[in-house]
């Protein structure tokens, strides 16, 4: 029980360490607010990681920034915004299906599907070259001296 306990706080330690207490806003409804767009924001240095998780220096900035336009009133749909127009969608870790992007969520389940097909065309076509005729007696009688039965 102790090694599981001592596995998950591990496991969070390095989470819970990201945001430091000096960039914690003081209202705990808007710190709310900002640890969750933070954890919606990628980090560009770290890739595949929330700025909430990340220790990275510009991780951290992206939180200062994030509580700073909260602090200033913004909306959550305003701090996102303004994010995404000073470092591009990528920083969001869940993209927007619209635009370019709809050509990246369509294509896997397209070329799914496309694969499947030519693979049931391959294997109806596979089956249909079976041959339809059986032998004549004649071929029949030939095979057999052939093979000498």
């Amino acid at each position: 029980m102790i090694r599981v306990a001592v596995l998950l706080w591990l496991a969070f330690a390095g989470a819970a360490a990201a945001v430091q207490p000096g960039e914690m806003l003081t209202d705990p409804a808007l710190e709310e607010r900002a640890r969750e767009l933070s954890r919606g924001l990628r980090c560009l240095v770290c890739r595949n990681e929330s700025i909430d998780e990340s220790n990275a220096d510009l991780a951290r900035d992206l939180r200062v920034l994030v509580r700073e336009r909260i602090a200033a009133g913004d909306s959550d749909a305003e701090v996102i915004d303004f994010v995404v127009a000073r470092y591009g969608e990528y920083v969001l870790l869940n993209p927007t299906t619209s635009g370019a992007n709809i050509v990246l969520w369509i294509a896997g389940p397209v070329l799914l599907l496309s694969g499947l097909g030519i693979a049931a065309l391959y294997l109806r076509r596979r089956r249909s070259d079976a041959p339809a005729e059986s032998l004549s007696s004649d071929e029949e009688a030939r095979l057999k001296a052939l093979l000498g039965d």
